[in-house]
């Protein structure tokens, strides 16, 4: 499986971005989909979202809730995050993932990983 995310940049605070995740490959191991985020300075990857295969499941962190929202098109294999009211705190490299292998929504229960896609936030 290829994750590639794209829609990262540059965004003043309270701005909005959309990322994507576009999944290629043997898309038959693709099952949820989380995004992640490494923010400057931290070596751990931290849970944001994730959405179930049927797209009708989604859970959050309590950072992003109400901010942010999941959202996934199996025809297209695309998964997208939707970001709104954006604070400097949300500035990170944003990773899509899949292959979830169960137990907790850690990075390390995932097999599969995009390159990230870098958001910053100005204040």
């Amino acid at each position: 499986v290829q994750l590639v995310e794209s829609g990262g940049g540059l965004v003043q605070a309270g701005g909005s971005l959309r990322l994507s995740c576009a999944a290629s490959g043997h898309t038959f191991e693709v099952n949820l989909i989380a995004w992640f985020r490494q923010a400057p300075g931290k070596e751990e990857r931290d849970f944001v979202a994730i959405i179930s295969s049927s797209g009708a499941i989604t859970s959050y962190a309590d950072s992003v809730k109400g901010r942010f929202t999941i959202s996934r098109d199996r025809t297209e294999n695309l998964t997208f995050l939707q970001m709104n009211g954006l604070r400097a705190e949300d500035t990170a490299v944003y990773y899509c993932a899949t292959g979830y292998l169960g137990s907790r929504y850690v990075a390390e229960a995932f097999q599969f990983w995009g390159q990230g896609t870098p958001v910053t936030v100005s204040s």
